[in-house]
Formats: structure tokens, sequence, C-alpha cells
């Protein structure tokens, strides 16, 4: 499981006082106002830096940390993506997941729909690995790249997902009659 979850990246410097617009990556843009600290990365290295103050305008949130005063040292922020650590993320509720901890794992069918799915075990038969997540307001979707290298798109309903079992790295699926 992952560490650090992302929650922005860096768009462009707002203003000439240190602002910079942060692009944001989580569904509850809100949560930057909750946090005191937030974790820079550059790609090189990573840094812990104190939140001065939290803005929104349309879809973007407008941060100011310490030590960034002006726009020459907001622009240097460019290419940074903003992360915070897994302990200060929001609390999920009952069967809700974070993206991170469900790209990867493996997804297995409750029945054998196509001819390749011919390795069942006590979970189910091998369908292949849940690749992505696409959020699309009503319910997400789920993008299977499946062994046979085609892709299967699942949405996230109870009538399709079965199980899920982070911890254990799997998810148990019903592939409804049309998906395939």
């Amino acid at each position: 499981m992952q560490e650090f979850f992302r929650v922005g990246n860096f768009a462009s410097t707002h203003g000439v006082k240190g602002e910079f617009k942060v692009f944001p990556t989580t569904d509850e843009p809100e949560r930057f106002k909750k946090y005191k600290e937030i974790i820079l990365d550059n790609g090189k290295n990573r840094r812990t830096a104190k939140i001065e103050s939290v803005k929104f305008f349309k879809n973007m949130v407008i941060l100011k940390i310490e030590g960034v005063d002006d726009m020459d040292a907001a622009q240097l922020l460019k290419g940074t993506e903003f992360y915070v650590p897994r302990q200060k993320a929001v609390p999920l509720s009952k069967d809700e997941y974070y993206i991170a901890d469900l790209v990867g794992i493996k997804v297995y069918s409750d029945e054998a729909i196509i001819e390749n799915l011919n390795s069942k075990n006590d979970i189910g038969y091998d369908l292949g690995t849940l690749s992505d997540v696409i959020q699309t307001g009503a319910n997400d979707v789920y993008d299977v790249a499946m062994i046979d290298g085609r892709n299967v798109l699942l949405p996230a309903i109870k009538e399709c997902i079965l199980k899920v079992n982070i911890n254990e790295g799997y998810m148990l699926v019903h592939v409804m009659d049309g998906l395939l």
C-alpha cells in the first residue's frame, strides 16, 4: 500500500506574492483547508512545506506556502506534485477504497466468461489486473486489463463488484451480460 497520496499538481503561478494554482487530483479539493503541511515532490526530492493560506478559484486550489514569497519562487515549483501521508487522508466509509490501493490488484471472475479463463482457484477465474479507475460522477468504472489482452470496463456497483480484499490484493467480480 502506498504511504503517500497525490492530491494535486502545480498548474501555474498566481499573482506576485508567491501564490500558485494547484490542479487538485482529489475528489474533495476543500480538504486542502484542513492541511497544515503538504509534501512537495519535484521528481528529484521530496520536502514538507507549511501551508500559509488556501483559496479556491474555479476548479483550482490557490496555495501559499512558507518560504515562497514572490512569483519567481513560485515558478520554481513548476512540475511539482503535492502529496499527503496516508494517515492524513480522508477516512473511508464502508465499501470505499483509495484508488491508489485498487490500481494493480488482481481481478477474478465468479464464472468462466471467456475461454482463456480456465485457471480457477479458491477465489475465482483469473480475469486480469485493475489498470485504472475512471470517475464518472454516478459511479466509478474499473478498467480491467484482461489476461487475453483486451480490456473490460466494469461499473463499480454491487451487482458487479462482489468482493474487494486490499490486504490480499484481489477483487472478485461478476461480469454482467453485454460488458465483453
